[in-house]
């Protein structure tokens, strides 16, 4: 069988990729939030993991590789967006998803396995949430529910900084009701203009990290192979959901290789929509 070596982010060390289990390979990339059209620095990891994704099939079999990328439908961005137009969110997520399979499928590039929909585990991602405040790792304020950051002693391990780092470097929200500038939301309230369900902390929202880790452990598992992204999700999405999962999982890897690509640079910036440089 050939030899497959990647770039762990996680340990910083090339490493010979040995699978949990070789007849069921398990890989989970995060996709896209589903409020616009596609540009092509967004197609980078499309592209990038997609190339990885044929290779673990070529290697261990087709029918032994299970590639997930998520759809992120429920998002302050696309709340705005229904807002601004005048239209209906599933008809704005529904669009864009349509859009977005046409563009990536114009490159050549397989679809994942599975394609999971925010939306559509909400309440796994409640459970989780029930269980990380459960176990004193999370906490209810003003409606609101957050993940304590010194809960988890590995916190900062996979972009190599300190809370104290982060806390300088980051654009951290100011909130009154946590109790460390770092907390992160798990569950947030939703009033009548916006999309909501209810929870045991009243009508809300999922906060953007818990859904990727709810998604992965249902689709993959408590521990799993491989989890992907551009590296402008290192910190905080991807230190979130470790901390999250670890937690949620005492004992469980959560993922063992962490895998990052580089952006697409314009004049030695990101390409991203907010920069209007795509």
């Amino acid at each position: 069988m050939a030899e497959i070596r990647l770039t762990n982010t996680l340990t910083r060390t090339k490493e010979v990729f040995t699978p949990i289990d070789p007849k069921n390979v398990r890989m989970y990339v995060c996709g896209p939030t589903v409020y616009d059209r596609a540009h092509l620095g967004n197609a980078r990891p499309v592209v990038v993991f997609d190339v990885l994704y044929r290779l673990l099939r070529h290697v261990h079999g087709a029918e032994h590789v299970t590639y997930v990328r998520n759809f992120t439908d429920v998002d302050d961005k696309i709340n705005a967006r229904a807002a601004r137009d005048g239209r209906d969110i599933r008809a704005i997520t529904d669009e864009t998803i349509g859009w977005y399979h046409e563009d990536m499928d114009a490159l050549g590039t397989l679809r994942p396995d599975v394609e999971p929909r925010a939306t559509e585990h909400i309440g796994q991602m409640i459970a989780m949430i029930e269980g990380l405040v459960a176990a004193g790792h999370a906490y209810e304020a003003e409606g609101h529910v957050l993940f304590a950051v010194e809960s988890y002693a590995g916190y900062g391990r996979l972009s190599g900084r300190s809370v104290e780092d982060m806390i300088a470097g980051a654009r951290v929200e100011v909130a009154p009701y946590k109790r460390n500038p770092m907390d992160f939301v798990l569950w947030k309230p939703s009033d009548e203009g916006l999309p909501g369900w209810e929870s045991p902390w009243g009508r809300g929202r999922p906060g953007w990290h818990i859904e990727c880790s709810a998604m992965a452990k249902e689709l993959l598992g408590e521990s799993f192979d491989i989890h992907g992204g551009g590296n402008d999700l290192m910190f905080p999405h991807h230190e979130n959901e470790i901390a999250q999962s670890c937690c949620a999982a005492p004992g469980a890897e959560f993922a063992r290789v962490w895998l990052h690509n580089e952006m697409l640079q314009v004049e030695g910036k990101k390409m991203s929509k907010s920069l209007g440089n795509f």
